[in-house]
This record gives C-alpha cells, structure tokens and sequence, in this order.
C-alpha cells in the first residue's frame, strides 16, 4: 500500500484527525468491513506515522462506536446490528426533519446553489453507475442539509454519530431512489417551504430505514 501524504504541521489537522477521518472513512466505504481487526503498528506504517496517533484516532473511533476494544481480540470494527441501525433512524427522524425545516426557512441563494451542485453532482453519479461517487454524494448532500439549518447545536449534537451515520449513508442499494428523493427535497429548500421540506425529508428517512433493515436479513 501507499503511504499517505499524512504530516504535521501550522495550519493542518493533528495527526490523530487525520488518521481518525481515514480510518472512519475506511469503514465507512467497507474497505474495512465488520468484524475485522485493526492493528496499530500496521496502521501506523502504512499511513507512515509513529503508534501515538492511530492510537489516538482509535481512542476516538470508540467514543464513536465505531470500533470496540476487547480484551485479548484487541480493535474491532463494530458490527452495526438492527437495534443499533434503528437508533440511528430515530435519531435522524428527529433532526434531520428538523434541519430541513429550519433550512427551508434560513438558507440563502449561495447556500441553495451549493446544494443544487451537489444534487447535480449526485445526478452524474447515478448516470455514471459510479458506486463510490454515489454514496460520496448522498453523504455530502445530507451533511449540507446539517448546515443549511442555521442552527449550531445540530451538527454538534450529531458530531459524535458521524462516523456511523456517513456508515449508514453508504448503504444504498436504490440509488435511483434516494437521487429522486434528494432532488425532490431540493426543490422544497429552494421554495422555502417548510412544512413540505419536513415532510419530504420524514419521507425519505422513513424509505431508507426500510431500505437499510432489508439489507439486514441478508
């Protein structure tokens, strides 16, 4: 493997940010599946940086859930069971629909045509059968909405769920749907109407929750 371009540094995240967001994004896209260990020192050689960081970056990932240390097994990927998977609808219903109520109401035109590049963005993806862009597209179309709602305590609150949510944003298997929905949402943010932008968004969550659980009983 490449060492990655991970360095120290005035003006750049600490090493154990960027070894953490490496690692989330790993499990996130499946490159580290569930159940599998993660051993520090080939961690560290690979990324080319000393044991300290990545295990800080894992200390990180478990206040996360999203690894768990056990004793004489060592780092483990968590497996996100189905109890696990409807906590984090229910967390969602409960502000995503919020957000994209308050971004109906508070997002600006610059921030609007953001998000249209990202729905447009989403649209290539989907036309290029591009997996790995599809879900890189979804995950940012849903952290927009986050900041689009003008309202500090969301992203803060969600902060800690992150790594699992980007994790949750991945499992897409309708991919033509979820496009259809973004799009669909979209267009409530742009017309600033609130009540239909909640109600899509509840909509949509809704559909992706059954999606997910489905893909579960396999």
């Amino acid at each position: 493997m490449t060492t990655l371009p991970f360095r120290a540094g005035r003006g750049v995240p600490p090493l154990r940010d960027q070894v953490a967001g490496e690692l989330r994004s790993r499990i996130a896209d499946g490159r580290v599946a569930p159940g599998e260990r993660l051993y520090e020192k080939a961690i560290a050689d690979e990324l080319g940086v000393s044991r300290l960081p990545v295990r800080e970056a894992i200390r990180m990932l478990q206040s996360e859930g999203l690894v768990s240390v056990q004793p004489r097994r060592g780092v483990l990927v968590r497996r996100l069971n189905r109890q696990a998977v409807q906590d984090l609808f229910d967390v969602r219903e409960a502000l995503e629909v919020l957000a994209a109520r308050l971004a109906a109401e508070r997002a600006d035109q610059a921030a609007l045509r953001r998000l249209e590049e990202l729905v447009e963005v989403g649209r290539r993806a989907l036309d290029d059968g591009d997996d790995q862009a599809i879900a890189a597209s979804n995950t940012a179309f849903h952290d927009s909405i986050y900041q689009l709602a003008g309202n500090a305590l969301i992203p803060e609150v969600l902060d800690p769920l992150m790594g699992r949510l980007h994790w949750l944003f991945r499992q897409n298997v309708e991919p033509e749907r979820v496009f259809l929905e973004h799009q669909e949402l979209y267009r409530a943010l742009a017309a600033h109407d609130p009540e239909q932008a909640a109600d899509v968004a509840l909509q949509h969550i809704r559909s992706s929750r059954r999606m997910v659980l489905e893909m579960l009983k396999d």
